[in-house]
């Protein structure tokens, strides 16, 4: 798939990327804050860190199986493009998170439409196929 997907590939990439930076704010702010490991808990702001951190993990479940099914029925650029608003969607998430929890809920619909439309593209491509 990767060498027949090269955008995508490397909007995947990016993705993991902008988890690693995500788990890399979790460490900075263990320190910063005082939590040390194991525990996952005991300063609000540490707590922000690591929500983002596990939400985007909950997230990634759904969308790298999705990008893998949906992109060999929507072509590499449109996978492309999808894969890197997910990525924008869960940096703008993490943002608003960070400042006010509540205010999570645009970043979040640009992490899950992505994942949606390639898992709808992914099925209908499948049952196009039966």
């Amino acid at each position: 798939m990767f060498a027949s997907f090269p955008l995508t590939t490397l909007a995947l990439v990016v993705a993991l990327f902008v988890y690693f930076g995500l788990a890399a704010n979790v460490g900075r702010a263990r320190a910063a804050f005082g939590v040390p490991a194991p525990q996952s808990s005991g300063h609000p702001e540490f707590d922000k860190r690591y929500r983002v951190q596990m939400n985007t993990v909950e997230q990634l479940v759904l969308f790298v199986p999705a990008l893998i099914v949906g992109t060999p029925v929507l072509g590499d650029m449109a996978a492309a493009g999808l894969a890197a608003t997910w990525s924008v969607g869960r940096i703008i998430f993490a943002r608003a998170y960070y400042a006010d929890p509540a205010k999570r809920g645009p970043g979040f619909g640009l992490t899950i439409l992505p994942s949606f439309v390639l898992l709808l593209a992914g099925a209908w491509g499948a049952i196009a196929s039966l």
